[in-house]
């Protein structure tokens, strides 16, 4: 790192370093592909110093449970961890997101959101700035939004979980939409549960939407499960299939599909089903897609990695190919728009005075006789010296004013951007660092860019796709041969 890398930053970053390579040893070369890409960020005014791409990621697999109320999240999660963690019950039980990862205490260990605010290994880091952002003064009220929670079972060593309060989109606060919205964008698995007991899903427009509509316009829309849950109160209905039947409809007219749709229930809790044939149907049914569920969660670890060393060279190309041209145009724009601003003002100012000085009859004929031509006329190197000055004053203050005047009215454009989407303020940071009143006017190229930096950012990419590769010697084999081939038999064995 850079020697003004704050130590703070320096040290988050060793920390993770030391913890990967006791844990994940693949990711190495990753975390230090994001070092070299924060250097190039610095450069080009895109992160703050006491910034840093590692902190933006989840280095454990991040599974979040989403749903409406009182749809079996929190029973679910408890089976899964095998601890009554959860509170659970037929109404809402809980207004909060709650992050589980895994503790060695025995008994389970409630903390305050500040241990999730102020942590950049764990989601929510500077959480409370984002919460900010939407209503002011909310971001110092986290513990009414989060709440961390650690548990001894195996099943979420190296993994971190998050509950999610029951959604309701007409009920929910902007605040809580904002969080749901940062906790599926950094999530591995989104589970989205629905309740089996409500029949009547149409009535659920504007949470299917949000749930269901909004999740399938995104590029990484396959690591969302849609489950109901729990399917044995159908047994009771005269026609379960009907049931069933109806949800896929309405998830169907949001453009999901059967196939994507998992029904479980949990056995400890379930409604007795006095039909043997309907209990066997149910209990298969509910036993081949949790086996489903459950397998695609142990390939969680796999799939992390292949997301954060594709996230690296994703960002890398984002900045070479989106971002660095972005800012050149934005300085091209820029530069036009105080050209035009400072002919339009000073042509402005020249009009104004010719018809002031006309009016205040200093124009006699062609001669031209202020009220100090006298002194003009004896002092002539005074007089043209504060001419000049006052002119090139003049031009000064307007090509000041319209520098910043243009500059805001660029930056706004950029935050407009919808092809930028969230990485528009990157842009309009390293812009604003661009038309600084000691960067050179007519320069175009955005500061820090250059044939060493592109080299960077390249290497970067290839580094990338060197560690996809050795993730594939890892986990595939199409020769069959080799020591991973040897390696996978005794492991059968």
């Amino acid at each position: 790192m850079p020697e003004t890398t704050p130590a703070l930053l320096k040290e988050h970053l060793d920390k993770l370093t030391a913890h990967l390579e006791r844990e994940n040893p693949d990711l190495l070369d990753v975390v230090r592909g994001f070092r070299n890409l924060d250097i190039v960020a610095y450069r080009l005014g895109l992160l703050d110093r006491d910034e840093s791409f590692a902190m933006q990621v989840t280095w454990w697999p991040l599974i979040s449970v989403l749903g409406t109320f009182s749809s079996g999240k929190s029973t679910f999660i408890n089976r899964f961890l095998g601890r009554n963690l959860q509170a659970t019950g037929n109404q809402a039980v809980d207004d909060k997101f709650t992050v589980i990862c895994y503790g060695r205490e025995g008994a389970p260990q409630v903390l305050p959101a500040l241990a999730l605010d102020s942590d950049p290994r764990f989601p929510f880091y500077n959480i409370s700035k984002e919460i900010d952002a939407v209503t002011r003064g909310e971001g110092n009220r986290l513990d009414s939004y989060l709440q961390l929670k650690t548990c001894d079972s195996e099943q979420v060593r190296g993994r971190i979980i998050i509950d999610s309060p029951g959604f309701d989109a007409d009920a929910q606060r902007n605040e809580t939409l904002r969080i749901t919205n940062y906790i599926i964008d950094l999530s591995d698995l989104v589970l989205v549960f629905f309740d089996a007991r409500h029949p009547e899903p149409g009535a659920m427009r504007d949470t299917l939407d949000y749930l269901v509509a909004a999740p399938l316009r995104r590029p990484d829309f396959n690591k969302f499960m849609y489950i109901l849950n729990p399917i044995d109160n159908a047994a009771r209905e005269d026609n379960p299939e009907e049931v069933f039947a109806a949800w896929q409809r309405a998830l169907a007219q949001k453009g999901l599909t059967a196939g994507r749709f998992y029904r479980i229930y949990d056995i400890e809790s379930a409604v007795p089903i006095p039909d043997e044939k309907m209990r066997e149907r149910f209990e298969k049914k509910r036993e081949q897609d949790m086996r489903e569920i459950l397998a695609r969660i142990e390939r969680l670890g796999v799939e992390r990695a292949y997301r954060i060393t594709g996230l690296l060279e994703q960002t890398a190309a984002r900045i070479r190919d989106e971002m660095v041209p972005r800012i050149r145009d934005a300085n091209r724009a820029w530069k036009r728009r105080v050209l035009r601003t400072d002919l339009v003002t000073l042509g402005l100012i020249v009009v104004t005075l010719l018809v002031l000085s006309a009016g205040l009859g200093w124009w006699d004929g062609l001669a031209f006789t202020p009220p100090w031509s006298d002194f003009a006329a004896t002092n002539p190197a005074i007089y043209w010296t504060i001419v000049v000055i006052v002119v090139l004053a003049v031009v000064y203050l307007v090509h000041r004013w319209s520098r910043r005047w243009s500059a805001r009215v660029i930056a706004r454009r950029i935050e407009r951007d919808a092809e930028l989407g969230e990485h528009a303020p990157r842009v309009v940071k390293a812009f604003m660092r661009n038309v600084t009143s000691w960067r050179p006017f007519f320069i175009d190229r955005p500061i820090g860019w250059n044939a060493g930096t592109r080299k960077r950012l390249d290497l970067i990419m290839t580094e990338a796709d060197a560690a996809i590769q050795r993730l594939n010697d890892r986990y595939t084999n199409p020769s069959g041969g080799g020591d991973l081939h040897k390696q996978n038999q005794e492991q059968a064995a």
